[in-house]
C-alpha cells in the first residue's frame, strides 16, 4: 500500500466570496522543501466561504491523487488546519442519520461537499492531522513548515488578484 501526505489550506476574500485553495502532495517527509515548493497547486473558487473552500480545496485535492493513482491501494495523511474537516469522520453517522439536517430542522450549508467527503473518504483511506496554523517560526516542526507553502501559496494568490 502506498502511503503519501496531502496538505490542504485556503484563503478567501468574504466580502467578494472568492477565495483561492492550496494543496500539496507530498510521497515523503523527508523530501526538502525546497524541491516540493514548485509543486503546490492553487485553484479559485467563487461564491465560496472559508468553511466551503477548506473543503471545496480537500476534495479538489484528494480527486486529483485518485486521478494520478487511479485509488489504488493508497493511504493518505491529510493535513489541514480545518477543524471542521478534522471533525468530519466523527460527525457522519449523525449527519447521515439526520440527512444533513440540523437538529432546527433546517438543510446544513455544505451538505453536498459533506456527502462528497464521506463518498470519497469511503474509497480512499485518510487519516487527518490538525495543524496549528500561523506560529511563530521557532515552534515549527517540519510538517508546519511544509503546511506553510500551502498557507503561503493560498494567501498570496488572494492577494495578487485583490
Amino acid at each position: 500500500m502506498r502511503h503519501l501526505h496531502v496538505f490542504t489550506d485556503g484563503s478567501v476574500n468574504t466580502q467578494l466570496k472568492v477565495g483561492y485553495g492550496a494543496y500539496l502532495l507530498v510521497p515523503d517527509l523527508d523530501m526538502s522543501i525546497d524541491s516540493l515548493k514548485e509543486t503546490v497547486k492553487v485553484k479559485r473558487f467563487e461564491q465560496t466561504s472559508s468553511t466551503k473552500l477548506e473543503l471545496q480545496t480537500l476534495l479538489w485535492g484528494i480527486n486529483d491523487v485518485i486521478a494520478l493513482d487511479n485509488g489504488c491501494h493508497i493511504t493518505l495523511t491529510v493535513y489541514t488546519d480545518s477543524q471542521n474537516i478534522i471533525g468530519l469522520p466523527e460527525r457522519r453517522t449523525r449527519l447521515e442519520e439526520r440527512n444533513y439536517f440540523s437538529s432546527k430542522n433546517k438543510r446544513l450549508n455544505n451538505y453536498e461537499l459533506y456527502q462528497a467527503f464521506y463518498l470519497l473518504t469511503s474509497k480512499v483511506k485518510c487519516n487527518f492531522v490538525k495543524v496549528v496554523g500561523h506560529q511563530a517560526s521557532r515552534k515549527k516542526d517540519k510538517v508546519d513548515r511544509l503546511f506553510g507553502l500551502v498557507d503561503r501559496a493560498s494567501r498570496r494568490a488572494l492577494r495578487e488578484e485583490y
